[in-house]
């Protein structure tokens, strides 16, 4: 039986209006930040509720077969696991994450990250769209497929909890249930992005990431800047001597070589084909007057954000605010690095190359530390099968009237290079509703609910061909 596009789309948009939306307004009220942010969070509880609120919305779906279980391993934090018997014997993995990132500052009046607001198709709020809906929608799409008598292969929806972390939890939950997830022949991701809300994305690359925190030492304890400047050698001036030799201040160029990798020829061609599009875009970023981008010409700033590393300071220490400064010659300055990496570097080494650089020959032998967080590899997608490039394009014509875009994307997302590894043979539809001025992770992020209800009827139409792509 073939899926029906106004049922699809009808039942869709009555579970988002009537069932999803207010389960995730009272999800974005739990400060559910990841444990990176939150090293107290057993104790605290906020990751474990908002589990729970999405394990009791699961629970009461009306699929056949739906199993759901929170699986807890002592001392990380909780997954969810779900299982939905199917037609023949291939399987489908479908993936979210419930925990969030920080509150940032800088939001709007009337809004914040704990507080849900709804205004026309934007819901305000920490972790709706990154990634709070993911199990919504990845039930609701399999809920649809059964509503209308329409197989789909059995069907596995993983929801961690450690993702804006760097998924560290993650392996040990896929090691521990490897025989009970199988082997996926396609893998949805829900926790992506888009270049606009006017066509169903796919991600092609994405980049990895080192983290890791600079500090440079030069006294025991801060001196009178009148008595030492000149004399001593300020901590900020070294960290910033230091930062030159990774990346060239004037061009944001990365200068250590290790760092790049040669781009695929298929990516820079899809990349000219969405170009259009990102330049768009480009122009949506909350630029400051008189402010522009780093490059002119969209291919290359497209390029520039998905296969070519770069640096950003996302955090320091030792710096105390303009106001309560005084005329002090600090004892250390440190500075939190975020460098992206392009989808195939190592991320591994990569982070034992910065170190090299940044340690070696500290200059006035400063005390000199990079101390990195867990690396995250990049992942480059394998080439996409005719039946998936044909049903991500059905899916997109039918609930977009567009067709399907595809693009690298500059962020992580650490459980896809796992994946990819483990699953070599899987096919990958790498999705999500993280689109311009979303701002996820930073101030006034929202979800738009119109992109998540397009995308759950995009993800029941692709399981409805790929049960169908042997027939």
């Amino acid at each position: 039986m073939a899926l029906d596009a106004a049922r699809t789309l009808a039942f869709v948009q009555k579970t988002w209006d009537g069932e999803i939306l207010p389960t995730l307004t009272e999800y974005v009220r739990i400060p559910a930040k990841s444990p990176m942010f939150d090293p107290e969070w057993k104790a605290h509880g906020h990751l474990d509720r908002a589990v729970d609120m999405i394990e009791q919305w699961c629970r009461a779906r009306a699929i056949e077969g739906l199993r759901v279980e929170v699986v807890r391993i002592e001392g990380r934090t909780p997954v969810i696991f779900m299982e939905v018997p199917g037609r023949g014997d291939d399987t489908v993995l479908l993936y979210g994450h419930c925990d969030k990132q920080p509150e940032m500052v800088g939001w709007a009046e009337g809004l914040g990250p704990w507080t849900p607001v709804r205004r026309g198709d934007r819901l305000y709020g920490r972790g709706a769209a990154d990634d709070g809906y993911a199990a919504f929608a990845a039930l609701t799409s399999i809920q649809t497929l059964q509503a209308q008598g329409v197989p789909h292969a059995r069907c596995v929806v993983l929801i961690e909890a450690c993702e804006e972390s760097g998924s560290y939890d993650l392996p040990h939950y896929v090691n521990a249930l490897a025989t009970r997830i199988g082997t996926p022949s396609l893998v949805v991701c829900l926790d992506s992005g888009c270049s606009d809300y006017e066509h169903l994305w796919t991600t092609t690359s994405l980049r990895g990431i080192v983290n890791g925190v600079l500090t440079v030492e030069v006294l025991t304890e801060g001196v009178h800047s009148g008595a030492a400047s000149g004399i001593v050698p300020s901590s900020f001036r070294i960290l910033r001597s230091l930062l030159s030799r990774i990346e060239d201040e004037r061009t944001g160029d990365v200068k250590v070589s290790d760092l790049h990798a040669e781009i695929p020829r298929e990516r820079i061609e899809q990349a000219r084909a969405v170009s259009g599009v990102l330049a768009k875009r480009l122009a949506q970023f909350p630029f400051v007057p008189g402010m522009r981008p780093m490059h002119d010409d969209p291919l290359n700033a497209l390029l520039a954000g998905t296969w070519k590393p770069a640096l950003s300071i996302t955090g320091a220490a030792g710096l105390p605010s303009p106001t309560d400064g005084g005329n002090v010659l600090r004892p250390q300055t440190s500075a939190k690095l975020s460098m992206r990496l392009p989808p195939t570097v190592n991320a591994v080494n990569a982070a034992k190359r910065l170190k090299e650089v940044l340690e070696a020959e500290p200059p006035y032998g400063a005390r000199v530390r990079f101390e990195t967080e867990s690396p995250g590899d990049g992942w480059d997608a394998p080439a996409t099968a005719p039946w998936l490039a044909q049903a991500l394009r059905r899916a997109s014509e039918t609930y977009f009237c567009q067709p399907a875009m595809a693009q690298g994307t500059g962020g992580s997302i650490p459980f896809m290079a796992m994946l990819g590894a483990r699953y070599p043979d899987a096919q990958f539809m790498i999705t999500g509703v993280l689109g311009p001025d979303s701002n996820a992770h930073g101030p006034n992020e929202y979800l738009h609910v119109p992109m998540g209800v397009r995308v759950t009827a995009c993800v029941a139409s692709v399981l409805a061909d790929h049960a169908q792509r042997s027939r």
